[in-house]
């Protein structure tokens, strides 16, 4: 008894954005490679057929591309990685996140944050209250 038959994986060689033709929108697209491979014996010998699709994040539409355009968006993505990690250039985020300048502490723990101060006494607010419209 031979068992045999194929099976197809598929590679992600790159994620890289631009307008896509269905649904116009600038999407990041990923690029893909299927390699279908003959077994025999669930054991994958040699590749029978190579595939390279670019799919779209946004709509979903799945496109095939030749080889050489795979090839070319993947070697630039490689190259916009490598100008990131070149000195100057930030690796990450700094840690604290964005800076918060200007956030002013509210005067009791129980008024939210964001509102406005009351300004005058006849403006006063106790807690648990929210400013009204128009003050």
């Amino acid at each position: 008894m031979l068992i045999w038959g194929w099976r197809t994986r598929i590679y992600v060689l790159a994620m890289t954005t631009f307008l896509c033709g269905r649904c116009g929108n600038p999407a990041s697209h990923a690029v893909r490679k299927a390699v279908t491979k003959f077994t025999l014996f669930f054991i994958p010998l040699f590749p029978i057929s190579v595939k390279y699709s670019a799919q779209c994040t946004f709509c979903g539409i799945e496109n095939r591309i030749p080889k050489e355009d795979a090839v070319r968006l993947q070697a630039q993505e490689e190259q916009g990685q490598q100008q990131g990690a070149q000195p100057g250039y930030p690796q990450q985020p700094p840690s604290g996140g964005f800076p918060q300048q200007g956030v002013a502490q509210p005067s009791h723990p129980s008024q939210p944050q964001g509102f406005p101060q009351p300004q005058h006494p006849s403006q006063q607010q106790y807690p648990g209250q929210f400013p009204q419209q128009g003050q």
